[in-house]
Parts: structure tokens; C-alpha cells; sequence
């Protein structure tokens, strides 16, 4: 076997950007499929766009931007910028019909045999006529603006995801065609409930359409076009000066929205001549041009679903998750901790956790110190008040509010203010960094010291995110962990460089080094024929190195497992490189968040969680945390989660040697899907604490055999058991 192997050819890797787009496909694949709720499949569709419309503010914007100054150098795949924009938006057109045919073909046939229905001009009842005029008249009228277009009025500036109505209109005297635009004001609701039957409505553009001549008196319109476009929106930071940083991040924002436009949507109606007028003034390219076959952005779906009525038997059904007394807001979450390492599984556990955590903190008078960092959190937080009362209540309070987060950077400005006209000290991150660990300390004097106590997390201290993405989280009292977090802190707020981590592992760089490191230990098992097996799970694994490394393991022999839910250009099969690497996508009801690395070196198994994936930014650019779970009970119940995800046969697609990633062939064995047994193990252990009843871990949480040999758990005679 040559040392010298090349793992890092073309051949050997996916694009970034097309990988993206087939996990989007993944999620298309969720709205068409027929065991969800109907309900449920319209708002993956809606899903779709949403990912869709950040995917091009933000990659597909860079793409273009690389691609306008003709830069060369290709990725790992061996595309350049150029050749990579084109196979995007190929791909995302053939996407496009996709999205538009299941709208089309199967989800409105479908919510109309249930009696909800889109209606427009020539499907209004005569009450619902009146009540569109109606509401044209005394609501809309008042608030919309024409906006001509001609010699001395130039077109109009259009913002980034918003409806507008084109016209082309014609001057009865003169014989001459014009010009108009018409936004649609995002002050209204999309969806129009109308009169009548419980679920019927109309768009908001079809209303405005139907009435559009009431604004151009003695014109006569000859077409009416509906589009929207989507803009250059990434956030270009210069941080020389981080004291002026919040300022910086605010006039960023306002210049953000003048982007160039990269995507531009319009109705498949529209005249070739309008078209064409539309793309000059907007200085769209022509492959970036989308002739959509129904209702512009998809978004609305989302929208609709709250508004229909008495069909909840088309949605998912409620569950109860679950909260650990100990950790309530009942309990005394500190001496909880003392006690035991707990590890947490949102939102299969409930976050309220966390927020009790803080909560606590803020109010006990031992406690002196409360130190957090915060990427992302809800509109209306209630660790943000927590924290607030902390410092209120004389407690030292200091917050890392990342105010980069992509468009999260308002509401993370907002806060950051608000946290210090509460008496917090706000700090925003080392120059040229994104901080995206999850971390809280909170320093508490006891009659022994003092103690600290901690959580880590992999994901965002977000109250409203955390009912559907999956995410993890450990409690501890560790006193090693506990001086690394202080000193994480002190090098977030200082000059402090640590020389070394007990526990922890800390990019830029650290997490790399860790992962490399572990990686050559497997290698060296390998070469001994001693088992050797690396599992990892995360949202996305595209950094070349370490996909090289992946490689070089499978090469020496290393069994390598992973879940990557999103972006994977890794790939399988390749003859004597990747042979013995496995990779699995679980796209369902929650997004998969959590990041897991397990290491079973000659059956001695170490086991962590993170707040990075295997991405060159998180590794490279952003303060990320890999942090170990060490106790038997918790590591037990990680590894089992990991192994419940692997046996997932239901919303878990395997990577083929041709990149198409395919469901299991489930013939013979038990339908199991992961998130529902998560659901399941929830609710008896919630049921199990209210009947007294005290298992132990191990009790509640029970590993799974192999799918073909457990119990049927999911069969469609819905067994408990």
C-alpha cells in the first residue's frame, strides 16, 4: 500500500453546491411522500423554497460574485466558479419543475378533495366576489402604489423576496405601450380567507390583479405579470475595528439589500417582451431567469397550513417531551448537577432545561457569575431576560452575542443593546472569527469553593428552534471542563492564549487537530488488525483534508459510519479508497442538528458531542466546541441514540457510488424511524415519572436490536411496543 496515495483527485469528490441541492431534493422527496400528513407534505414543499431562497443569497451569490472576476482556481471537485454557477442553476431549474409538478399534480388535487381550495377571478362565488371587492377597495386601495416606468420615472428599485405585479399597459390616445410595477405590500397577509366554505382562499396578487385597473384610470392593461426576486445577501464584514463592530454590522445591513440579483422568478404567462424588459432593468442573467408554473414562491404554503381549519388529523400528531424532574423549574437544577452528568436530547427532552438552567442562576444568591455565548436566539427570549435579571440582581452577567449570525444580524444587534442597557457585559468575538459554540458557566460559591457549572451544546440557545431541530446537550459539574470554559471565556474577552485543554476542543484549529489525531490512532489500530470503527453525525462534511483522512482510514481498513443530513462531498465505493465507508441521510418531521463523534478503537470507545461540522469554516474561521461525554450513563445513552439513528429504515437514505442517495429496501424487516422512536421513549418516560415510577437510564432508553430482529415498533398497526 503506496504512502503516497493521492486522495485528494477530482474524481474522488462531490461538489459543495450540487450535493446542497440533493439534499433539498431530500426534502422535496418528504412532500411527495404519502405516509406524511398531508398537511405536513405542503409545509415540506414551503420548506423547500425557504432553503432554496437562503441557498442563493448566500452560495449561489458567491458563486457570481467569483465568477464575475473570472476566478480560476477550481474546487475539490474540480469545477470553477463559473462552471459551478451554471451546474447550479441547471440543477435548480430541473428542481424547479419538480417543486411545481407535486404542487400541481398531487398536493392541491389532494387538499381539495378535503375541501381546501386556491380560488381566483373565475371560481369566486357572488358573496366571495363582493367580499374580494371589498376588501380591494376599503383595505388594499388605500396602501398600494403604481409605480410607472418611463422616460422620466426610472423603474423601480425591487427588494429582495418581495411580490411585485409587472404590467405593460397601453395609452388609450397615443397608441402607446408602457410600462408599470405594482409591489405587493408585505404589510398584508398572502393568504386571504374568504367567506363562505371553511377553507376556501385567495392570494393576495390574485386580488390585486383582479383590481388592478382601478390604478391606472383611462389605461388599459394588456398583461400582468407576477415575480419576485432574490439578491446578493451576504453580509461583507470589514473587522479591522471590532469597537465599531455593531455600527459596521448595521451599515452592512442597509447596503445588503441593493445586492445584485441572482434569481429571478416570474409567471410562465409572461410575453417574451415583458420578460425581456424585466430582466434588462433588474440585470438578471439569462440562466437565472425561473418561469414558474403556479403560485411565485412557495413560501405561502407554510403560511396556509395555519390557516386551514379542523384538519388536524393531516398533521403530525402532538407529543409530550420530556422533562427530568431534577432539571425542572421544581428542582434544584444545581444540586442535579452535582449529583450526575446529564445529557440531553432536544426536543425529545424538553429545552426548558436550559432555560431553567439560566433561570436558577439568575436568582440564586450564591451563584456570582454567569458567562454565555449566544449565535442565535428567539425573537422574544427568555434566557435574554434571565440574563437581564441576572445583572439586575448584582450577579457579574458577561454575554458573546455573535451579531455575524447570517440574517440573524438585526435581532443579535437588538439584543446585544438591549443585554447592555441591562447592566451586562457584551463582548463580540475575536477579530476575523465567527463564535459558534454553544457554552454557559455559571460560577456558583458553595460551602466546599467555589464550583462551576456548565452547559455545552450543539445547537443554538433557541427557545423556538428547539421544538424541531434535533439537538444535544450536556449539564456538568467537571472540574476540568469547568477551568477550560473559564479560559475559553477569558480568551473570548482578553488577550488570553491557553496553552493547552484538559478536555475540551476549541477551533480554529483544535477540533481539526483532534479529529486528524483520532483519526490516525483508527489507522494504527487497523494496520494491527484490531477493530477499529469511527462513527461521526452532523449537518454537513465537505473540508477536503479531512475527507482525505476519512479516505486514508478506509484505505488502512477503518469501518467508518456517518449520518450527514446535509452537504456530503465524500464519496462511497471508490475502489480501495472508500470501500468501507458508509454514509447515511435522515431528512424528517425534525431537522437533524446534533453533532456526534464516536471513536471504538480495539473496544475502547470514546464519545463526543459538538457545536462544528466537517466544514473549512467551522474548522478554520469560527470558535467552535468538541467537547467529550465521559460518564458510563450519558455516554451509554449517546452511543445508543447513534445506533438508533443508524437503524433508521424509514426517513434514512444511503449514499450510492453514483451520488444518488436511496432509501432502505425494507422488505422483510420492521419499519423504524428514528425521531418516532425518540417520540415513543419520550412519552413512557414521561408517563413511567408520573406514575412514580424512577427508571434508570439505562431502563427508559433501551438499546435497539438490528431493525430485522427487533420488535415491530412502527408497524402499520401502530404497536407500542
Amino acid at each position: 500500500m503506496s504512502e503516497k496515495f493521492d486522495f485528494k483527485q477530482h474524481d474522488f469528490y462531490t461538489n459543495r453546491e450540487l450535493s446542497w441541492l440533493d439534499f433539498n431534493y431530500r426534502v422535496l422527496e418528504e412532500a411527495k411522500d404519502k405516509t406524511n400528513p398531508l398537511l405536513e407534505r405542503l409545509k415540506f414543499l414551503s420548506i423547500t423554497q425557504s432553503n432554496l431562497d437562503e441557498f442563493f443569497m448566500v452560495r449561489v451569490a458567491s458563486l457570481a460574485k467569483l465568477a464575475a472576476v473570472n476566478y480560476a482556481k477550481p474546487d475539490a471537485s474540480g469545477l470553477t466558479a463559473d462552471a459551478q454557477l451554471k451546474a447550479v442553476n441547471l440543477k435548480a431549474h430541473k428542481m424547479l419543475i419538480k417543486q411545481y409538478n407535486t404542487l400541481n399534480r398531487s398536493l392541491i388535487p389532494a387538499v381539495e378533495q378535503l375541501g381546501v381550495r386556491l380560488k381566483n377571478r373565475d371560481t369566486l362565488d357572488e358573496r366571495q366576489a363582493q367580499f374580494v371587492k371589498n376588501y380591494f377597495h376599503d383595505e388594499l386601495y388605500p396602501v398600494l402604489t403604481p409605480m410607472a416606468d418611463d422616460s422620466s420615472r426610472p423603474f423601480p428599485f425591487i427588494a429582495n423576496n418581495t411580490m411585485n405585479i409587472a404590467l405593460r399597459l397601453n395609452d388609450g390616445e397615443r397608441d402607446k405601450e408602457l410600462y408599470a410595477t405594482i409591489p405587493v405590500p408585505n404589510s398584508f397577509p398572502r393568504i386571504i380567507a374568504l367567506p363562505g366554505q371553511t377553507n376556501e382562499f385567495i392570494l393576495l396578487e390574485d386580488i390585486i390583479k383582479m383590481f388592478a385597473s382601478r390604478l391606472f384610470i383611462n389605461y388599459q392593461i394588456k398583461e400582468q405579470t407576477v415575480f419576485r426576486v432574490i439578491r446578493d445577501m451576504d453580509l461583507d464584514v470589514a473587522e479591522e475595528d471590532t469597537s465599531n463592530l455593531l455600527k459596521e454590522v448595521q451599515q452592512q445591513l442597509k447596503k445588503r439589500e441593493h445586492g445584485n440579483v441572482i434569481r429571478l422568478e416570474v409567471e410562465n404567462n409572461s410575453s417574451q417582451k415583458l420578460l425581456n424588459r424585466l430582466v434588462k432593468e433588474l440585470g438578471a442573467k439569462r440562466f437565472a431567469v425561473y418561469e414558474i408554473n403556479g403560485p411565485v414562491n412557495l413560501t405561502f404554503l407554510s403560511e396556509l397550513v395555519k390557516k386551514i381549519k379542523g384538519l388536524d388529523d393531516q398533521k403530525y400528531s402532538a407529543f409530550t417531551a420530556h422533562q427530568a424532574l431534577p432539571l425542572s423549574s421544581d428542582g434544584d437544577i444545581f444540586a442535579a448537577i452535582r449529583q450526575q452528568d446529564w445529557v440531553m436530547q432536544h426536543p425529545y427532552d424538553k429545552f426548558d432545561s436550559v432555560v431553567n438552567f439560566i433561570g436558577q442562576a439568575a436568582t440564586d444568591p450564591a451563584v456570582l457569575a454567569i458567562k454565555m455565548t449566544l449565535y442565535r436566539v428567539s425573537g422574544n427570549s427568555p434566557i435574554i431576560k434571565y440574563l437581564g435579571m441576572a445583572a439586575q440582581n448584582g450577579k457579574q452577567v458577561t454575554v458573546l452575542v455573535e451579531v455575524k449570525a447570517r440574517f440573524d444580524e438585526q435581532n443579535n444587534v437588538h439584543w446585544a443593546q438591549q443585554l447592555e442597557k441591562m447592566g451586562c457585559h457584551v463582548i463580540y468575538g475575536l477579530l476575523g472569527l465567527k463564535t459558534h459554540c454553544k457554552l454557559s458557566l455559571v460560577v456558583r460559591r458553595e460551602q466546599g469553593g467555589i464550583r462551576r457549572y456548565m452547559h455545552m451544546g450543539t445547537g443554538n440557545y433557541n427557545d423556538a428552534t428547539a421544538h424541531f431541530y434535533t439537538d444535544m446537550g450536556l449539564f456538568t459539574a467537571n472540574s476540568d471542563m469547568g477551568i477550560d470554559a473559564t479560559n475559553i471565556f477569558n480568551m473570548l474577552s482578553g488577550y488570553s492564549k491557553p496553552p493547552y485543554f484538559h478536555q475540551l476542543h476549541i477551533s480554529p484549529q483544535g477540533i481539526r487537530d483532534f479529529i486528524n489525531d483520532r483519526l490516525d490512532q483508527a489507522i494504527a489500530v487497523a494496520k494491527q488488525d484490531k477493530t477499529a470503527l469511527v462513527r461521526m453525525k452532523m449537518n454537513s462534511l465537505s473540508d477536503q483534508q479531512i475527507i482525505a483522512h476519512l479516505y486514508e482510514a478506509s484505505r488502512a481498513g477503518v469501518k467508518i459510519e456517518l449520518i450527514v443530513r446535509g452537504i456530503c462531498c465524500l464519496k462511497v465505493g471508490i475502489e480501495g479508497v472508500s470501500d468501507n465507508i458508509t454514509v447515511h441521510s435522515i431528512v424528517g418531521r425534525f431537522l437533524e442538528h446534533s453533532r456526534i463523534f464516536i471513536f471504538d478503537l480495539d473496544h475502547e470507545v470514546s464519545t463526543y458531542l459538538a457545536s462544528a461540522d466537517m466544514m473549512t469554516r467551522n474548522l478554520n474561521r469560527r470558535v467552535e466546541l468538541l467537547f467529550p461525554i465521559n460518564a458510563i450513563p450519558t455516554k451509554s445513552k449517546v452511543n445508543q441514540i447513534f445506533d438508533t439513528m443508524w437503524n433508521d429504515n424509514v426517513k434514512s437514505r444511503i449514499l450510492q457510488s453514483d451520488d444518488s442517495y436511496q432509501r432502505i429496501d425494507r422488505r422483510g424487516i420492521a419499519k423504524m424511524s428514528s425521531q418516532d422512536v425518540f417520540i415513543k421513549n419520550a412519552e413512557r418516560q414521561m408517563k413511567a415519572e408520573k406514575e412514580d415510577e424512577s427508571p434508570t437510564t439505562s431502563e427508559n432508553f433501551k438499546p435497539l436490536l438490528s431493525p430485522k430482529n427487533q420488535p415491530n415498533l412502527l408497524s402499520d398497526e401502530g404497536s407500542d411496543e
